[in-house]
Parts: C-alpha cells; structure tokens; sequence
C-alpha cells in the first residue's frame, strides 16, 4: 500500500498522510473530506498535473486544488512562522447565537479536526457570512459555546453554575472536539447520582397512593419493595409485573385484580389476602403463605396463576374456585381444606402436596402429577378421568 502526503494548493502547513488506494477518485475523495475542500485536481511538488493514480509513488508530497493553478508554497519554515504569527495577531469576532465572542484566529484553530479550524484556518476558505460589523455569524447557543471557547484559550473544562452539561456536551460534539466531549461524557457521568436499589418502604408506597388518584393504575413494575409492611392497604388492579414483593408482609391486603406477573413472593406473607383475579403467572412464591386467601370473584372473573413456582406454599383454607394453576408448581404444598372447585389442575406438579379435606369437585387434574399426594377426607370423590397423566 502506497501512502502520500497531501497539502492544500500554495500551502505547506498542516498537512494530511493518506493511503493510496482505488482510482484518482477515490483520493480527490478523500482529499475533500480531509481539507474541508472539493478537490478537483492533484499537483505533485513540480507543478505538474497528475492524472493517473498509477503516476503516484510511495511517499510522495502532492498538493490538491479547487480547480486552480498550481501555486508553489513557500518554505516549510518560513511558512510556519509566518502562519502563527499572522493567526496569533488576526483578532475576530464572532456573533454566536446574538452574543459576541472576540478571540484569535489561533485558538479557534487549536483543535486541527474541528469544525472551527476548518472554518477559521484559512481566511474566509468557507465564505463565512458576516453581520454589519463584520462578526462571523454562527447559529449556536452563545451559554453553551462559551465554555468551549474559554477550553480552547486554556485547555480547561470551566463551567459556570447554571449551566446544562449536557448542552455543553451537544455543542462540542457539533464542533468536533471529541477530546473535550469525551472530557464532558466523563463529567455528566460522575455527577449523576447512584442508582438506589434500596427497598421502597411502606411509608414512602403509603405516599404514592395518596397521590394517584382512585381510579388510576398504580404502576409499579419491576420496583423493589423487599420486606415492606404492606399488610391491609388497597391495591387492587396495581402493576406489580416483575416487582420483587419477597419476604413482604401482604397479609389482608386488598389485590383483587393485581398484576403480579412473574413477581417474587417468595417467602411473603398474604395470610386473609383477597386476590380476586389476581394474575399470577410464572410468578415465584415459594415458601410463602396464603392461607384463608380469597381468589373467588362472584362477577367470574378467574385468578390466573398458571406456570407459577408455590413449591411449600401453605394455602390452608383458602377459596380457589374456578382457579387457574395450570402447570404450576405445587410440590410439597399445604392445600388442606381448599375450595378447588372446577380449578385447572392439568399439567400441575402435585408431588407430596396435602390435599386432604379439599373440594375438587369437577377439577381438572389431567396429566398432573399426583406422586405422594395425599387426598384424606375428600369433601367429593376423585374420577379416575380427573387425573389421568
């Protein structure tokens, strides 16, 4: 692979290395993205016109051009010298957003790849518009570009009370200073705060509540209320889905309709709860208790807690008509004296589970598994059809 060096036609300063690839093109492309310029043609150090790729050598100094002549550049040194004196001593003033900005043209060429260089490198290169005292107008935020600016005069990142980083932020990557944006990204992230995975306590949801109005859904998915009292308050038909509830104490507390999908009960307390319709699917409660709980709606409406993980729960006494438990699991679950009434059982794994006392009256026990089940003081004879696996 061949590789050139390129400068701007007349000039010998800040020049661009590139890769020699593809057609002619291909390099005036690349030329045009690297000088800010549409480069037209190519001149090696001769003043000869070069129109093959196939004429270009490995480290050649070749210079590009708008379409122009060839114009011979002056010494290197010379040029130099000659560059920073003249951009150290050429004022300008700039009308940002209607604010003036007075500065040199060397520190708005500082940052060589940056919008700003590529404006003020060269004088009036882009025909920069000027209001009527000759300010180069710019349409930009005058808060959010002058931290920029004074970055430029110092090196320093200062940013006055007031104003937004994240503007700041925008506004230098619009300029392309990607050291100062990486700089602000760096800042922005160390100031936000920690995220708090405290537990919400029963104070704070008590405080909520008040504030939503009754006939409002609570939304409360995927938030973290780990061992709050919750016991007795109304939250019926609030978005649970995903919420870790474990070792919470919901005992008597109103969840008719409650969405509780995949939430973790596991080890919770919903002794007398009301869970009317509650949803419940896929939803892990092991080792909890719900005895003389209420999942039957008089208006119909069924508690669904199909696929959920009760492995232990102690359910003693608790009114399931209708209920939904398919494939879920109950394995060593304490069922005494439940009204299982036309509850889908099928597909349940009831190993070891105590069904004694229950009503399972019309009860879909189909494909279930009933392995050490014990079914002592049934209120109505089992079918062999109900438990077929």
């Amino acid at each position: 692979m061949r590789r050139v060096t390129l400068f701007v036609n007349g000039t010998s300063y800040n020049g661009k290395v590139v890769a020699v690839y593809g057609t002619l093109a291909d390099l005036l492309s690349v030329a045009s993205t690297k000088f800010g310029i549409k480069a037209a043609n190519i001149y090696n150090g001769k003043g000869g016109h070069i129109d093959d790729i196939a004429l270009i050598r490995d480290d050649d100094v070749l210079y590009i051009s708008e379409g122009d002549y060839f114009v011979d550049p002056p010494n290197n040194i010379e040029s130099s010298h000659e560059f920073l004196s003249w951009a150290h001593t050429d004022w300008i003033t700039l009308n940002v957003g209607g604010r003036r900005f007075t500065t040199t043209r060397s520190t708005l060429v500082k940052e060589p790849e940056s919008m700003l260089a590529h404006m003020f490198r060269d004088k009036d290169v882009w025909g920069n518009k000027q209001d009527e005292q000759g300010a180069y107008l710019i349409d930009r935020s005058p808060d959010y570009f002058e931290p920029i600016l004074n970055y430029l005069r110092h090196g320093q990142l200062i940013i006055n009370d007031g104003i937004n980083l994240l503007g700041v932020l925008e506004e230098a990557r619009f300029f392309g200073i990607e050291r100062l944006a990486e700089q602000l990204e760096g800042v922005i992230k160390n100031s936000q705060p920690p995220e708090d995975h405290s537990p919400i306590s029963r104070k704070e949801f008590v405080r909520f509540l008040l504030a939503t109005p009754t006939k409002s859904e609570l939304r409360c998915q995927g938030l973290n209320f780990s061992g709050a009292d919750l016991s007795r308050l109304d939250l019926r038909y609030i978005n649970f889905k995903m919420a870790n509830l474990s070792r919470c104490n919901l005992t008597h507390a109103n969840l008719c309709g409650t969405n509780l999908e995949r939430a973790d009960l596991s080890n919770a307390n919903l002794d007398g709860a009301n869970l009317q319709g509650v949803k419940m699917l896929c939803t892990n409660a092991e080792g909890a208790s719900l005895k003389g709980c209420n999942f039957e709606d008089p208006a119909g409406l069924k508690a669904n807690l199909e696929g959920a993980n009760l492995k232990g729960v102690d359910m003693e006494g608790s009114q399931m008509t209708g209920i939904n438990l398919r494939v879920a699991t109950l394995k060593n679950a304490k069922l005494k004296n439940c009204n299982l009434r036309g509850a889908t059982l099928a597909g349940t794994d009831l190993e070891n589970c105590d069904l004694s006392g229950c009503d399972l009256q019309e009860a879909n026990l189909r494909g279930s598994n009933v392995k050490g089940a014990i079914f002592e003081e049934m209120l109505t004879p089992l079918h062999m059809s109900q438990s077929v696996r």
